[in-house]
């Protein structure tokens, strides 16, 4: 799979994506990266990306065919149709896991990292596929946005953890939040890990896990538990989990 992201600050995109998982995954080459300035496709001397508002108002908006040129710059050099295109906003629909884990099968996702007071928005509405939000809050540009899911999506991908069972135990994976996770010392100054965890019951520790994730997916998020389907099992341990707490 590869990422192609249109910023004005590819540095930032290229720089930040060097480290951890997502920068072992792109030296070894499972994930490709490149960034695209729409700044290297204006059409003046001073390489204008924004003008101001028809209508008025504050701020400047980045123009639509700098970015138009860049989008297909990034479509071309990766000769592929099977491409989906992102504009990152706080007007788009938020990500989910499951937003990722559906455009983790993309061949080729191109996430354009807005700036100032946004986009034309005709490039939106004729050029990009989708509109995602990190959430209900405002950052100064896209490029932030673009290393979350960048990073998120990764992870996803087959052979870069080493664990792949790390990915499918992660938080969301299953519409619940992650269990608690101890390691050593067994016992000190914080207190102890719990006898389950030490007693060798596979049967009992994944049954245990289940209750932790269950209980604290209903204490921390109730909104993800109204949504999800609970079996039988999962009801009877979601209320043993409250009756202990």
């Amino acid at each position: 799979m590869r990422f192609d992201v249109i910023t004005l600050f590819p540095e930032m995109i290229l720089e930040g994506s060097g480290y951890g998982v997502t920068g072992k995954a792109i030296e070894q080459g499972v994930v490709g990266l490149s960034a695209w300035n729409p700044r290297d496709y204006t059409c003046d001397k001073h390489r204008t990306v924004d003008d101001r508002p028809y209508g008025g108002g504050p701020g400047m908006v980045m123009k639509y065919q700098p970015l138009c040129d860049a989008v297909k710059a990034a479509k071309i050099n990766n000769r592929n149709t099977a491409s989906k295109v992102v504009y990152l906003s706080p007007q788009g629909k938020q990500i989910t896991q499951q937003l990722l884990l559906e455009a983790s099968q993309v061949s080729q996702l191109i996430l354009v990292a807005g700036r100032y007071e946004g986009i034309d928005e005709r490039f939106i509405d004729a050029v990009c596929d989708e509109e995602w939000s990190l959430g209900d809050y405002v950052i100064s540009g896209g490029e932030l946005a673009a290393l979350v899911v960048i990073d998120a999506i990764t992870r996803l991908i087959p052979g870069v953890l080493g664990d792949e069972e790390s990915a499918k135990q992660d938080s969301y994976m299953d519409g619940l939040l992650d269990t608690p996770h101890f390691t050593r010392p067994e016992q000190g100054e914080l207190g102890s890990v719990p006898g389950v965890l030490l007693s060798g019951n596979h049967k009992a520790i994944d049954c245990w896990r289940l209750k932790q994730a269950l209980g604290r997916t209903a204490l921390r998020r109730p909104d993800l538990m109204k949504v999800k389907k609970l079996s039988t099992e999962q009801e009877a341990l979601l209320k043993e989990f409250r009756n202990e707490e």
